[in-house]
C-alpha cells in the first residue's frame, strides 16, 4: 500500500512540476529537470517494487495522466487570467524624418558607428551612415531614406 502511495505521489509531483515548466518558468530548468525525475523514478520504483505489470500499468497510467493534465490545463480558463492582453497602440513621432527628403543636408550631433544622431533643421533625429564611421560635427547630406532608415553620408 505504501508503494502506490509514493508512486501516486511522484506522479503528482511530476505533474506539477511539468506543468510550471512549461506554462510559468519555460525553458529547461531545475522544475524541468525534477519533474522528469520524478516521473522516471516513479515508473522505476513500480517495476522494482510491483513487478512487471504493476510497472507497466504505471507507465500506462504515467503516461495518460501527464497528456490528459496538459490538456486540460491549456482548455482550462486558467491560462486566459494569467494572459497578458493587453496591446500596444502607441506610436513613434516620425514627423521630424518625413519632412527630410534626399539631398537635405544635416550635421551629426553623436558619432555615427553606423548608427547615431543629426541635426537637420533644428530637428534631432536618428540615422545611419551608408557604411563608414562618421565623427559628432560632421557636416552629413541624406543620401536615401527607406522604410524609415535615413541613409547618411558625409557632404
Amino acid at each position: 500500500m505504501i508503494d502506490i502511495l509514493i508512486i501516486a505521489v511522484l506522479l503528482v509531483a511530476a505533474i506539477l512540476l511539468l506543468l510550471t515548466e512549461l506554462f510559468f518558468i519555460p525553458g529547461i530548468s531545475l522544475a524541468g529537470l525534477a519533474a522528469a525525475a520524478c516521473l522516471i523514478y516513479a515508473n522505476i520504483y513500480a517495476f522494482v517494487h510491483l513487478g512487471a505489470m504493476g510497472g507497466w500499468i504505471t507507465l500506462a497510467i504515467s503516461a495518460v495522466t501527464v497528456v490528459a493534465s496538459l490538456i486540460i490545463f491549456m482548455k482550462s480558463k486558467m491560462l486566459d487570467r494569467i494572459a497578458l492582453n493587453s496591446s500596444i497602440d502607441s506610436q513613434i513621432d516620425r514627423s521630424a524624418e518625413e519632412s527630410l527628403r534626399v539631398g537635405d543636408e544635416g550635421i551629426t550631433t553623436t558619432r555615427l558607428a553606423l548608427i547615431g544622431y543629426a541635426d537637420f533643421d533644428g530637428k534631432i533625429v536618428e540615422v545611419k551612415s551608408t557604411g563608414e564611421f562618421i565623427d559628432a560635427k560632421t557636416p552629413i547630406v541624406v543620401h536615401r531614406i527607406v522604410d524609415g532608415i535615413i541613409l547618411v553620408e558625409p557632404a
